[in-house]
């Protein structure tokens, strides 16, 4: 593995493998946020690609909307390099940005930016509930009124939904072992693949710095994002999209 060279396209393209190992039906749920944004909004469009990873979802926006522009801000320089490289095929419609949403001050580089919606991919269980809150509520006051947020996420069951937690992690389990039997990436094996691409090794060690304090902190809950979202400041908050405890979240500003 580690004498692989791979194009930027493809090493997403190993990403999206890799991802769709954990997420069940995960073009289903890109699907739904994209067909939101059809029927609600009208181009051109400019939408905010929040904690972008390597750009698997601006990439499908930019593709699905031939006259929006995308802003894709994550802090991982690993997958921020790549997002640059497999985005650079759309052109100026899009624009890559280095910003931490743990800081407060994380969306200064969109300062006078009018944004019609925020999306986001399996990115923010990585905050915890007042990290959560801090950027619900930069984004309210950040977006003018009835610009969307879409956030497709696993969320998890709680403990009073016991069987239905039991039976997610068994289909993903399932889902898991169907997927690396047929030769998609772990996410470890994924990451080390990246790491031998050439010029890699020194972002490598940048991310280790930048997320060596950061353990994964708990899930909150769908009922967590909704409370937080609404009091944040959206007008109209709900899911448009959901396979067992994996969602898309909604809200309208």
């Amino acid at each position: 593995m580690t004498g692989t060279t791979l194009s930027p396209r493809a090493l997403l393209e190993r990403w999206d493998a890799q991802q769709a190992a954990y997420i069940a039906h995960r073009e289903h749920r890109f699907q739904s946020m994209l067909d939101v944004l059809r029927l609600h909004l009208d181009e051109p469009l400019h939408v905010l690609d929040l904690a972008c990873g390597p750009g698997s979802l601006s990439d499908r926006v930019l593709t699905a909307f031939p006259e929006a522009r995308v802003t894709a801000v994550d802090h991982d320089p690993v997958l921020l390099r790549l997002a640059g490289s497999v985005l650079a095929d759309h052109g100026d419609r899009a624009t890559v940005v280095d910003s931490d949403l743990v800081r407060t001050d994380w969306a200064r580089p969109l300062a006078g930016e009018r944004i019609d919606a925020v999306v986001s991919s399996t990115a923010l269980h990585w905050l915890s509930p007042s990290q959560l809150l801090g950027v619900y509520t930069t984004l309210a006051d950040l977006l003018p009124p009835g610009a969307l947020f879409l956030n497709a996420d696993h969320l998890r069951y709680g403990p009073d939904n016991e069987t239905l937690g039991a039976v997610s992690a068994l289909h993903d389990a399932e889902v898991q072992r169907a997927a690396f039997a047929a030769g998609a990436d772990t996410w470890d094996a994924w990451f080390a693949l990246a790491a031998a691409q050439p010029d890699m090794a020194p972002l490598v060690a940048e991310r280790r710095r930048r997320f060596a304090d950061r353990p994964p902190q708990p899930v909150s809950p769908l009922h967590f994002h909704l409370s937080a979202l609404s009091t944040a400041g959206f007008s109209e908050t709900g899911t448009v999209w959901q396979y067992l405890d994996d969602y898309v979240v909604f809200a309208r500003r």
